[in-house]
C-alpha cells in the first residue's frame, strides 16, 4: 500500500532496458550523440512542434528553474499560485537560478490559477512603476499540486491574460502525461495551441529513473537555456542515458500507457473512497493525486499495516473520531490489490 508518491514507483521494465542498450559501447558526450538527437526529434513529433528546441535535465526542479531563468530577468516576477511547486517545494531555486526575480502568489481555485486575479494582480504590479517588481513570466502546473488538471479553456483564458500584458506563459509539467491522459487531449493542444511558450515534459514521476525535457516553443531562447543549463550544472557528459529514457518514453506511446495505468488506479480508490461513509474529499481528484479525508482512527489502521501515505494536516496522536486529511499519489506500477486492502482499512 504505497501512495506516497508516483516517486517511489519503479523504473518501467522498458526503460531498463534502453538504458542497457544504450550502455553499449561508445558515444559522444554533452548530447552529441545519434540517441539525444532521435529522442529530442520524437519530443517535437509528439509536440507536433519540429522547430521547438529540445533540451534534457535530470530533475523537476532543474527543469521549472532554468525554463525560469530563460524566461524571466532578475528583477522581474514570477506569477504563480500559492500550491505550485515552485514556490512550496523547490527551496527557492527559481529565486536562485534566476538571479533574484521574487515568485507573486495569484489567487487560485482548486490549486489552479484564476485568470481574472491575474489579470489584475499584473496590472496592480504595472502601477508601482520603477518601485515595483516587473511583471516577468506566468507559470501554472498541471497536475496541479492538489490533483486537479487545467481545462484547456483556463489555460488558453490564463495564456490570453500573458499575451496582452507582453509575458510568457510556462507550464510545470511534472504529470504532464497524467494531464494529457486525464483530458483525453494531445501535447500541442495542451502546450502551444493553448498559448504556453515552454514546458517542463516530465518523466521522473512516470516510469522513468531521472529526465524531464525542456520544450522551448520560441527558439530564440534555446541558446540562453543551453547556457544557463552548463553554467548551473546541469549539463550531462552522458547525455545519452538521459535520452535513452526519453526515446523509450515516446516509444509505442509508452508515456500514455503508464500515465493511464496511474490514472485508473487513482480513479478506481477514488470511487471506492467515496463509496465510504465518513469519506469526504479536499479536491475532486481528476488524475492519480488524491486528498481524503477520513477518521485519525482509520489513519491509525493503515499506518499499523504499513500504508505509506502522507497525513496531510495533523499527527497520529489524539482523538479517534477527529477528520485528518491525506495525501495519495497512485503510480502506474500500483497493484489492485493494494486498493482493496487500503479501503478495507479506512472502513474498520
Amino acid at each position: 500500500m504505497r501512495f506516497a508518491s508516483d516517486n517511489s514507483g519503479p523504473v518501467h521494465p522498458k526503460v531498463m532496458e534502453a538504458l542497457a542498450i544504450a550502455n553499449e559501447g561508445w558515444a559522444l558526450p554533452y548530447g552529441n550523440d545519434d540517441l539525444t538527437r532521435r529522442a529530442a526529434d520524437r519530443v517535437r513529433d509528439v509536440f507536433e512542434a519540429p522547430e521547438a528546441a529540445v533540451l534534457f535535465v535530470a530533475t523537476g526542479t532543474g527543469a521549472n528553474a532554468l525554463l525560469l531563468a530563460t524566461l524571466t530577468r532578475p528583477y522581474e516576477t514570477v506569477f504563480c499560485t500559492p500550491e505550485a511547486h515552485i514556490h512550496q517545494d523547490e527551496c527557492s531555486a527559481p529565486e536562485f537560478f534566476t538571479g533574484g526575480a521574487k515568485l507573486t502568489l495569484v489567487e487560485s481555485r482548486d490549486a489552479m490559477m484564476e485568470p481574472d486575479a491575474l489579470a489584475r494582480d499584473i496590472e496592480v504590479l504595472k502601477s508601482g512603476g520603477v518601485h515595483s517588481p516587473q511583471p516577468g513570466s506566468v507559470s501554472i502546473t498541471s497536475v496541479s499540486e492538489r490533483g486537479t488538471v487545467y481545462p484547456l479553456e483556463r489555460i488558453r483564458a490564463i495564456a490570453q491574460v500573458a499575451r496582452t500584458h507582453g509575458l510568457p506563459l510556462h507550464l510545470d509539467g511534472a504529470r504532464f502525461a497524467n494531464a494529457c491522459a486525464a483530458l483525453g487531449c494531445t501535447p500541442a493542444e495542451m502546450t502551444w495551441k493553448a498559448g504556453v511558450d515552454a514546458v517542463s515534459f516530465g518523466g521522473t514521476k512516470n516510469g522513468l529513473m531521472g529526465v524531464e525535457a525542456c520544450v522551448i516553443f520560441d527558439t530564440a531562447k534555446a541558446r540562453e537555456f543551453e547556457l544557463r543549463r552548463k553554467r548551473g550544472g546541469h549539463l550531462f557528459s552522458k547525455n545519452r542515458f538521459l535520452a535513452a529514457q526519453m526515446d523509450a518514453y515516446l516509444t509505442d506511446d509508452l508515456w500514455l500507457t503508464t500515465a493511464r495505468a496511474a490514472n485508473d488506479v487513482g480513479q478506481r480508490l477514488a470511487r471506492a473512497l467515496k463509496q465510504t461513509p465518513g469519506v469526504s474529499f479536499l479536491h475532486e481528484p481528476q488524475a492519480n493525486m488524491l486528498f481524503p479525508r477520513f477518521s485519525r482512527a482509520a489513519h491509525r489502521r493503515l499506518h499499523e499495516a504499513g500504508a505509506k501515505y502522507y497525513l496531510w494536516e495533523g499527527t497520529l496522536d489524539g482523538d479517534d473520531d477527529a477528520i485528518l486529511p491525506a495525501r495519495l499519489v497512485c503510480d502506474w506500477s500500483c497493484p489492485a490489490e493494494n486498493i482493496r486492502h487500503f479501503v478495507e482499512l479506512v472502513r474498520g
